[in-house]
C-alpha cells in the first residue's frame, strides 16, 4: 500500500505522520513524505535546500529506523499546494492520503483557499484527515 503525508511542519502534519506509521507497519505500505512550496523557480535556494533536508531527516529518523520505507519529495513546481499534492498523488499512484486540517476563518479560506478542502475534493484516491 503506498501511503502519502502531506506535510507542511505543522502540529497537525506531524500528527498525520503518527497515523501513517501506523498504518504502514500494519498494512506493510510504503510511505511518501511530501512537502509543496509556492514560488517555482522563484524559491531562494536557501529555502529550498532546508526543506529538503528537514524531509530527508524526517524521512530516516521517523520512518526508517522502523523498518518502513518512507521517500521524501519536495514540490516546487509552481501549482499551488493542492494541485502539487493531487498531482504527485496521481503520478505515484498512491493508495491513500493522509493530511492535517486546521481550523480557518470564512476570510481565511477566502483569501488564502484551503490546500486540505481541495486535495480532499480532488484527490484520485481515499483521503484520510486528521485533526
Amino acid at each position: 500500500m503506498k501511503i502519502m503525508i502531506c506535510y507542511d511542519g505543522s502540529n497537525v502534519a506531524k500528527d498525520a505522520m503518527d497515523l501513517a506509521k501506523q498504518r504502514a507497519k500494519v498494512l506493510e505500505g510504503q510511505v511518501y513524505l511530501v512537502r509543496s512550496m509556492e514560488g517555482g523557480p522563484d524559491v531562494p535556494k536557501k529555502d529550498f535546500d532546508n526543506a529538503e533536508r528537514e524531509l530527508t531527516e524526517l524521512a530516516e529518523t521517523v520512518f526508517e529506523e522502523d523498518g518502513i520505507e518512507c521517500e521524501p519529495h519536495f514540490l516546487v513546481r509552481g501549482l499551488n499546494p493542492g494541485e502539487d499534492l493531487v498531482q504527485f498523488a496521481s503520478e505515484y499512484d498512491v493508495d491513500e492520503i493522509i493530511i492535517g486540517v486546521r481550523k480557518r476563518s470564512k476570510v481565511g479560506k477566502f483569501l488564502f483557499g484551503s490546500t486540505a478542502q481541495y486535495v480532499i475534493l480532488e484527490a484520485p484516491c481515499p483521503v484520510v484527515s486528521i485533526k
